[in-house]
């Protein structure tokens, strides 16, 4: 059995790499790698391929990066007499004549507990709303995003620690294994497994922009820090300090109940209030007390709050924008 995978980003690549080592173990063969075209990076704007790219060159698989998924592109694929598309975080809508190529159709594994956060950032939208849990799911491609029968699935529980880069890491190794796990019943049987209709209301998501992590002081701070992790590593949360952009890149919280909130309840928000060396540097919010781990100035390296309060002595006073 063979299967074609599409994916792009660097989580994705947890997936191929655990289909590639487990794929005679499972019955399939990967015929070919379908990725985004490559990007202008650097100061020379190098074309650069995607990290999916990069590790299926260095691992000898057929690689195709088109800019659309036209005719040009089917009879590129076509000879490859693949069975099965893969797909994880490949970010394209995949047409009829596309997926016609297929015998067996499509599957797709998409973070979180589906019909609840359909669309493209599911991992950042759990974060967002502290969500006690979200899952790994495999779900068949069809017409409508994120719209596909149920083929697997495995919750994640979530402790209120999780970025979007380790939660989205955590939900490729997880989500790798029930791919492998729905590939080797296709290929026992021949076609994909008897799947379920999604159940419950669905909600979507959106792209997300980098004005989208602006911090809005007057938020609580609980908010606040669940955005930090939402946002990390991209595109991340931020903030202007004397006119210039500051990264906040890691947080905790003082909730408004905590009796140390008392003596800055005047004042105003976005104000540096003071640096504790064992906790971090305090910052007044709209509800409770933001404490900054990690900073980043512009054109800067990212610093833990020590070595930055040791560069940044007058910061305590400042108030942030």
């Amino acid at each position: 059995m063979k299967i074609l995978y599409a994916g792009s980003p660097d989580a994705a690549v947890i997936t191929l790499k655990h289909l590639l080592e487990n794929q005679t173990k499972y019955g399939f063969e990967i015929a070919g790698v379908l990725s985004n075209p490559p990007t202008a990076k650097g100061r020379h704007k190098e074309l650069t391929p995607t990290p999916v790219a990069a590790f299926a060159l260095e691992n000898n698989l057929p690689v195709f990066t088109p800019e659309h998924l036209d005719a040009e592109c089917r009879a590129a694929i076509e000879p490859l007499k693949a069975d099965l598309l893969v797909c994880f975080a490949y970010g394209h809508i995949f047409g009829p004549k596309f997926m016609a190529m297929f015998p067996m159709g499509g599957i797709n594994l998409h973070p979180s507990l589906l019909p609840k956060y359909r669309g493209c950032t599911p991992v950042p939208a759990a974060i967002l709303n502290r969500d006690k849990k979200t899952a790994a799911t495999i779900q068949t491609l069809s017409a409508k995003m994120d719209e596909g029968f149920i083929l697997a699935q495995k919750i994640v529980d979530l402790d209120g620690t999780e970025t979007n880069e380790s939660l989205l890491n955590n939900c490729a190794e997880i989500g790798a294994d029930l791919i492998c796990q729905v590939i080797q019943k296709a290929a026992e049987n021949n076609h994909l497994p008897e799947g379920t209709e999604q159940q419950g209301e669905a909600s979507y998501t959106q792209i997300i922009t980098k004005e989208d992590g602006k911090i809005n002081w007057t938020q609580s701070a609980a908010v606040t820090e669940a955005k930090i992790r939402a946002y990390y590593p991209d595109p991340g949360c931020w903030c202007i300090e004397k006119e210039m952009p500051l990264r906040i890149l890691k947080a905790g919280f003082i909730s408004a109940e905590d009796d140390r909130c008392t003596k800055y309840q005047d004042a105003e928000n976005g104000t540096v209030l003071e640096f504790i060396k064992s906790e971090g540097i305090l910052v007044k919010t709209g509800s409770g007390i933001l404490v900054l781990k990690e900073l980043q100035r512009q054109g800067k390296k990212a610093m833990n709050y020590k070595d930055f309060m040791n560069g940044a002595r007058d910061f305590p006073g400042t108030i942030l924008k």
